[in-house]
């Protein structure tokens, strides 16, 4: 079985400091990716998810900003939580399930759910 293709994005960083709260994967699964879902992020959500949220999309600001970028190794589950929201698909047809899937920040959303971080 060959193994699946994931670009690395260097510099990201790989968790939230001090946490288990993941960010990057080291290595591609050899089944293939996980697929990305829309998760709700309710309003009573505990502290340290606000800040790996926080924490989350800052990275993909500072990394990415308004381009499109790659899948890749971002953590599947992570992203999840911005799917649909913060973070859409930049391509159509999208396979929520593929590495090489290509994202992007939504401007709007992104403005709405993190000013301090985005801007207004």
């Amino acid at each position: 079985m060959a193994l699946a293709y994931m670009l690395k994005h260097r510099g990201f960083p790989g968790r939230l400091p001090g946490t288990d709260f993941q960010f990057t994967l080291r290595r591609a699964n050899p089944k293939g990716a996980t697929e990305i879902t829309r998760r709700e992020r309710r309003s009573d959500r505990r502290a340290p998810d606000k800040r790996a949220d926080e924490a989350f999309f800052k990275a993909l600001w500072e990394t990415f900003g308004e381009e499109p970028f790659e899948r890749g190794n971002l953590d599947a589950g992570r992203l999840s939580w911005f799917f649909g929201r913060e973070v859409i698909p930049a391509t159509d047809p999208f396979d929520p399930a593929d590495y090489e899937a290509m994202l992007k920040i939504d401007m709007r959303s992104a403005r709405q759910s993190f000013p301090a971080i985005v801007g207004e």
